[in-house]
């Protein structure tokens, strides 16, 4: 049965982590559930001075990937759990990759949600998804593109609203509202 709410998703993901071959201590590990996060579909947090461990699902990505695909970010998060208690660190690097291909654990996960924002560069064709007003994108007049050193315009995906410096974003920001 599929989880249908977010304290059934908590269950369902630590019993099925007790089903998951690998050698983590399933009782020092803490489950929460995201409502704000919207690239990624989970996260691994781990305190250095307690050790304490607390693996973050994000609920938007369980609706749009499904249980069955979902198990593969709980796989994904578990080898992060693994490192952290063997290693004391976790990246996505050579021994995150081995250990996740021993799992059939996805090394990163697809996009689940639409970005907001679109920067783009004025001259090539590079561009990046942003999900948040980060300072590229409340000034973008600031930065300036890694491919051809062109200057930076920001869209909002909605609207098709558009601007290219501080004073833009504010005016943009203000008009939007709501559907910001």
């Amino acid at each position: 049965m599929e989880p249908t709410t977010r304290d059934e998703l908590l269950s369902g993901a630590e019993s099925y982590a007790e089903t998951v071959p690998i050698e983590v201590e399933l009782s020092n590990i803490d489950w929460e559930c995201s409502e704000r996060a919207v690239r990624r579909a989970g996260v691994c947090i781990y305190d250095r001075q307690t050790e304490a461990i607390t693996i973050r699902l994000t609920w938007s990505a369980y609706r749009a990937f499904g249980w069955e695909e979902f198990t593969g970010t709980i796989r994904h998060e578990l080898v992060h759990a693994w490192e952290f208690q063997q290693f004391g660190e976790s990246g996505h690097g050579t021994r995150f990759a081995e250990k996740a291909k021993e799992l059939d654990a996805p090394r990163h996960c697809r996009t689940f949600s639409e970005a907001r924002l679109r920067l783009r560069c004025s001259s090539c064709d590079w561009d990046a998804r942003r999900y948040r007003a980060s300072k590229a994108v409340k000034n973008p007049a600031k930065r300036r593109c890694g491919d051809c050193g062109s200057r930076y315009r920001v869209e909002h995906s909605e609207s098709g609203r558009c601007w290219r410096t501080h004073a833009g974003y504010l005016v943009a920001r203000r008009k939007l509202g709501d559907e910001w």
